[in-house]
């Protein structure tokens, strides 16, 4: 049995459908006390990572978990959960991770992720550990102004990422979840190129069938309208990156391709698969 935590999410979703299909049993976890829409046979628990008593019903019989923290991290006790997964019966862990976690060990916003990951590799369980880079359905900000105005706002037009799509995170995922093979492994997700958001937003146009106009904003505009749902730490890293790249940040990993034996989906691809939401 395998649990996944924050199981409604962009890459919790298609991870529990993945896992369903291929015949495993499924706990989706989630601090909501209902979902709809989990495949048959898939089994919904409330929980919360924060609260540790919360996991011991959930973790009971298990043999794998993916994790996901909300955010950073910052607020939770990783002994605890990963001591409750051994109680629990849990041998494996896959920990979703940020590829910041490696790059920018020592920023206030991922250091917190970095902890984490330390608590994993000590843990006494088998592990892996996913380190992505932004995912493409970041770009689901966008949506109001492209359904209204046809017009895409961010800063850094012309620098250069490479994203990921959280349909190919949620296979690596499941690869490392019911494979003991990747135990011990670290890996960085990215997609086949770096893009630009001046790039992604001509993407979604091209999806379109319309023009999407990019307007490039100053890095204190963006700021300034982060604030309102990240807080400072976490906006000023985020700006970090998407401004002043490191080498490492930018390049494109093959990881993808040599878990799934595929190459990784394009933003073009997510872009086509998902307009649906920009229209």
């Amino acid at each position: 049995m395998i649990v996944v935590t924050g199981a409604t999410g962009n890459v919790g979703v298609p991870l529990v459908r993945t896992l369903a299909a291929a015949g495993e049993q499924v706990i989706a976890v989630s601090r909501a006390s209902s979902v709809a829409g989990l495949p048959d046979g898939v089994l919904h628990r409330s929980a919360d990572l924060a609260v540790p008593a919360d996991l011991k019903p959930v973790f009971d019989g298990a043999d794998a978990l993916f994790l996901l923290v909300a955010g950073a991290g910052a607020q939770l006790d990783p002994d605890a959960i990963l001591g409750a997964a051994r109680a629990g019966g849990i041998r494996r862990v896959v920990l979703l991770s940020s590829q910041a976690a490696g790059t920018r060990p020592e920023s206030v916003s991922h250091a917190p992720l970095h902890a984490i990951e330390n608590a994993v590799r000590q843990s006494g369980l088998e592990w892996t550990i996913l380190r992505p880079g932004g995912f493409y359905s970041n770009t689901f900000a966008w949506a109001p102004t492209i359904r209204a105005q046809r017009t895409v706002a961010a800063p850094f037009g012309d620098v250069r990422l490479p994203g990921v799509d959280p349909a190919d995170i949620a296979e690596v995922a499941a690869v490392a979840l019911r494979d003991g093979d990747h135990a011990g492994r670290t890996y960085e997700l990215t997609g086949p190129v770096a893009t630009s958001p001046r790039e992604r937003a001509a993407a979604i146009g091209e999806a379109l069938g319309e023009p999407v106009r990019f307007v490039e904003q100053s890095r204190e505009e963006a700021r300034e309208q982060m604030l309102r749902f990240m807080p400072e730490p976490v906006v000023q890293g985020t700006l970090a990156i998407l401004g002043e790249p490191l080498p490492a940040e930018q390049r494109v990993s093959p990881d993808v391709a040599s878990v799934l034996g595929r190459p990784p989906r394009s933003f073009a691809d997510w872009a086509a698969r998902n307009i649906a939401a920009f229209r």
